[in-house]
């Protein structure tokens, strides 16, 4: 890190040319500028895809904000999480943090563990037994939903919240959707995911399970039963490898291969097996199979391909003969470049898996059955940015099993008019189909991505169907489109709400109770970088991290324990402490302590609230903008006198 990222420049190059002396006493720098304080979304919050207010509740867990009511901090912390996202304890766990990584703290030393105390106020929530309620008035509208995923529950919750009835239809014998079947048990614990489902569900979801909607019920009939249908059936179907031989009965693809591993039919795998791909899912398989280990003489029957391909089970009695496998990830760009979270890809390589990089796919070598015996390559030359395959670098990796991890398309058997022609569906801006009025997609099955994607569409789209039933138009989204932070609705909660306002013309409002004075509130257009902060406040202070278990190559067989141990209330509460509160005031006390006018003054603690904890007095302000050049977050802003 450069000593220029804790530098902070009181003057900019050219600063140093003396004005006039009138000019310097008499007009100062901005003397027509005083302070205002204004609200932007902080950058993790802008990088979440789920728009969680990130920022409100680590100051709750910090304890800046307080609740109301004499509520427990972590209790409302999670009612704060929850607002955008009701699985904080499994995407604290498996989210790969998009947040972090536009975490301002970067610029100044390591991000603040986000995911880590996400799940710290999932799993508190889970132990105290907190639940979801349902404050709206029951409208009597019904919504159909296709999928049990993560998507299709979120969007349930949040119409539910909104007083509308919601009934989700999977085509599985259990909900979940890739969050229980193309993710492994150790990374999503079942008993902590069937808990965050079943909360959402006792909040009146109605669920009908094994259905599958295009087979077993037509998309019309729902069309005609209920008055809005979402479809949320994800992207379930992994793309095979497109090279020659690529069609063996012993090629699979990384979403056949996990579903069968989380319905329980797969136990073990053949004793070489390579994976293609570089993302989670590719780093899921490989982790998977290295656990699941070999058998070195199993039945016919008994081989991976044909348990994932005729759905049936693996013979039990023949696990305790496991070998290790060995399992090899071919990536075609360099492994430092793989998309998959870090941290999986350190454990992959801890746990015995070989990643090679830079190769490229050319043909599966196929014996006189037709079963694939090797994966043909060739290297690949990335150091001039695009990829140059080297001549005469081809090679043969022997394998018994191949997995295609290299993307997803949806299965919409029953609703083929819907596909755009390339396995999904479109969608509008408000996760509308396009000319269908009431049809409503979201998830993977709009575009292949994260958990938290598919639930921050849930939520978007469920302000569009709210809409769309209320016979309301659907209006203009906001150009940062997150749940953001009112501060009208605090002062309401904190028993501060301004007057009621008769409208009438008015002058010199200053005095008055019915207006926010001083505050602006730019959340919804602008996300506040760190060059507005004053980063030189900040120190260094280390990381609060989850342990993690360490499996090693030699003990990965069945090894099946969760992989990271959730933080402590204290640590939780220091991690949180890091947060820069980017855009928003934290109390700090800098510009009341360094105004030389003492024009900046603490509001008095009966009427103080996040957001209101400082004022300042024009009268003695001189616009020497001080305050705004020593604020840590960015919230002063020398902007108020311009025009």
């Amino acid at each position: 890190m450069s000593q220029s990222q804790h530098t902070f420049r009181r003057y900019k190059d050219g600063d140093s040319q003396y004005r006039s002396i009138g000019e310097s006493i008499f007009e100062q720098d901005t003397t027509y500028k005083c302070p205002t304080y204004v609200n932007r979304t902080p950058p993790c919050q802008g990088s979440c895809p789920s728009g969680e207010d990130i920022r409100g509740w680590l100051s709750i867990v910090r304890g800046i904000e307080k609740p109301a009511g004499g509520m427990d901090k972590f209790e409302y912390a999670f009612y704060r999480s929850t607002d955008a996202n009701p699985f904080p304890a499994i995407m604290g766990r498996v989210c790969p943090a998009p947040c972090q990584e536009g975490c301002n703290r970067n610029e100044v030393e390591d991000f603040v563990g986000i995911n880590s105390v996400e799940q710290f106020i999932g799993d508190n929530a889970r132990e105290k037994g907190l639940k979801f309620k349902v404050d709206a008035t029951e409208t009597g509208k019904k919504v159909a939903i296709i999928g049990g995923g993560v998507g299709g529950l979120a969007c349930a919750y949040q119409l539910r919240r909104k007083g509308h009835a919601a009934k989700v239809f999977d085509n599985h014998k259990e909900l979940g959707g890739m969050m229980r079947y193309g993710i492994p048990g150790y990374r999503t614990p079942r008993d902590v995911m069937d808990h965050e489902i079943q909360r959402i569900l006792d909040l009146g979801v109605e669920i009908q399970l094994n259905t599958w909607v295009g087979k077993d019920i037509s998309l019309d009939d729902l069309r005609r039963d209920y008055d809005a249908v979402v479809i949320a059936i994800g992207a379930q179907a992994g793309r095979a490898i497109p090279i020659p031989g690529g069609d063996a009965p012993n090629c699979t693809t990384g979403v056949a291969f996990l579903d069968a591993y989380n319905d329980g039919r797969l136990r073990f795998v053949s004793k070489r097996v390579v994976v293609i791909g570089g993302g989670d899912t590719a780093m899921d398989v490989v982790s998977v199979a290295r656990r699941l280990g070999h058998i070195e003489h199993s039945h016919e029957n008994d081989r991976p391909e044909n348990v994932i391909l005729n759905q049936t089970a693996q013979d039990v009695a023949m696990t305790v003969k496991k070998e290790g496998a060995e399992v090899i990830l071919a990536y075609r760009r360099p492994v430092d470049q793989m998309p998959a979270a870090l941290h999986e890809v350190e454990a992959a390589e801890r746990e015995g898996v070989e990643l090679r990089g830079s190769l490229v796919p050319v043909s599966v070598i196929t014996d006189d059955s037709g079963r694939a015996t090797a994966l043909r390559v060739a290297k690949a030359d990335w150091s001039s940015g695009q990829m140059e395959i080297i001549p005469d670098s081809e090679h043969d990796i022997e394998c018994d099993l191949i997995v295609s991890a290299i993307g997803q398309g949806g299965d919409l058997t029953g609703m083929e008019a819907l596909d755009n022609g390339r396995g999904l569906i479109n969608a509008d801006k408000y996760y509308q189909v396009p000319n269908e009025q009431g049809l409503f997609v979201i998830g993977d099955i709009v575009r292949p991505h994260l958990l938290t994607t598919a639930i921050g569409q849930a939520s978007v789209a469920a302000d569009s169907i709210d809409h769309y039933l209320m016979n309301k138009d659907f209006g203009k989204r906001p150009k940062v489109d997150v749940h953001h932070f009112d501060l009208l609705d605090k002062l309401k909660e904190s028993s501060l709400a301004p007057e009621e306002y008769n409208h009438q013309e008015t002058w010199g409002t200053n005095e008055a109770n019915f207006a926010v004075h001083n505050y602006e509130d730019r959340s919804a257009q602008e996300i506040i970088p760190a060059d507005k902060l004053f980063l030189g406040h900040f120190g260094h202070t280390p990381r609060n991290l989850r342990s993690e278990s360490h499996i090693k190559a030699d003990n990965v067989i069945d090894s099946y324990e969760e992989r990271f141990q959730g933080l402590q209330q204290e640590q939780a509460e220091k991690e949180a402490d890091r947060c820069m509160s980017c855009g928003m005031c934290f109390e700090c006390d800098n510009c009341v302590i360094y105004c030389p006018q003492d024009a900046v003054y603490r509001v008095k603690k009966d009427q103080a609230t996040l957001g209101r904890y400082v004022a300042t007095d024009y009268g003695r302000c001189i616009g020497c903008h001080i305050c705004s050049d020593v604020c840590p977050t960015g919230y002063i802003n020398m902007a108020m006198g311009e025009h």
